[in-house]
């Protein structure tokens, strides 16, 4: 087929399947003509690049002032950790993308990737905190804009993913006691909006501690996201679970596989490729959710831009260009997860049409 007729087909295909769709496609295609070369020109012919405030001022909005971003961007991709150690965030955040990156395209070996994902960790509190090797201790508090971002969505991840498990698993269990009590922790925790949570780990905790007895407000939050993930991502485990036929049990079982070595080996594998596309947006949902940990004082991504316009007259009025910058952050992240998320499909599928020929 010529190139032509290929692009005649997808056309036909995807824009112009039935009557719907093409107006669909003609009434999108006439609002991009319409308000798009206005946004050009407001992001790009009219805009100024270059961090000056009197050039920002003097275009009056008729043009983007990007150069609030080239002024602040240290301040927003790393909040008030201390400027001359801000080597230290850089370094841990691209190795904590690197290791990340490592995992999407699937370049290790389980066993390998484990140890890998364990020595940047290690790595990535190590340069954050400091204490010691030579680095000057930075605490907590100071962390923020990106990496405290980055840092709270793979941990609340990563940590939510066993719990979830373990919770679907509960909610299954042959056992009243401990059905009740997964049940109640699912309820309770969906009852109630993430921030809430965040309240509740960041000012009420506290109260209830023992006298002279402190645990850091970063791993306060930390934890409330993990048990507000793991209780919306097991219940998409536990659908996932309900969705394998009966007859897989029985397989197992006339295999001689006890109940354990079924749900390890046959049943949970297969749930969880059934819910992929649920699981990987339920990390979008906490990686974007992280700006709201803003609310009690850690300053990520969008807590920073606050940060670093609050007390300058000059840049203040330019936040929407800094929000424009943070939003494609997010965006880059949350269309990096989703594709990851489509391949990971494509490759299970791939495997199970491998392993059925």
């Amino acid at each position: 087929m010529n190139p032509l007729a290929a692009t005649r087909l997808w056309l036909r295909r995807n824009l112009f399947s039935d009557a719907f769709s093409s107006l669909t496609t003609l009434v999108l295609v006439a609002a991009a003509l319409w308000y798009l070369p206005g946004l050009i020109d407001w992001m790009l012919l009219q805009a100024v690049f270059k961090a000056d405030a009197g050039a920002c001022q003097a275009v009056n909005h008729a043009g983007a002032c990007w150069g609030v971003v080239a002024e602040k961007y240290r301040i927003i991709l790393f909040g008030r950790y201390p400027y001359a150690e801000q080597w230290r965030p850089l370094a841990a955040t691209a190795l904590l993308l690197l290791v990340i990156a490592t995992s999407g395209l699937r370049l290790l070996a389980p066993r390998t990737l484990a140890v890998a994902w364990t020595l940047a960790l290690v790595c990535f509190f190590t340069l954050m905190g400091g204490g010691w090797l030579g680095l000057d201790p930075v605490s907590s508090d100071q962390w923020g804009g990106f990496p405290l971002t980055l840092l709270l969505a793979t941990m609340g991840m990563l940590l939510a993913f066993p719990l979830s498990i373990a919770v679907a698993l509960g909610r299954q269990s042959g056992l009243p006691l401990l059905r009740g009590v997964c049940t109640i922790y699912v309820e309770l925790v969906r009852g109630v909006p993430l921030i809430s949570v965040l309240f509740l780990a960041s000012f009420l905790f506290p109260i209830i501690l023992p006298q002279g007895f402190s645990i850091d407000v970063l791993l306060r939050v930390q934890a409330g996201i993990v048990l507000f993930a793991a209780a919306y991502l097991s219940e998409t485990i536990r659908g996932g679970l309900q969705a394998i036929p009966a007859g897989q049990h029985d397989a197992a079982a006339a295999l001689g596989l006890g109940r354990w070595q079924a749900m390890r080996w046959i049943v949970l594998p297969q749930a969880l490729r059934a819910v992929i596309p649920s699981m990987m947006n339920s990390a979008v949902s906490v990686f974007k959710d992280t700006s709201l940990v803003t609310v009690v004082s850690l300053y990520e991504l969008t807590g920073a831009l606050s940060l670093a316009l609050a007390g300058d007259a000059e840049w203040r009025s330019f936040h929407l260009e800094g929000y424009l910058f943070i939003g494609l952050i997010y965006w880059i992240g949350c269309y990096a997860m989703s594709r990851f998320s489509r391949n990971l499909e494509l490759q299970r599928g791939l495997s199970r049409t491998q392993a059925a020929g």
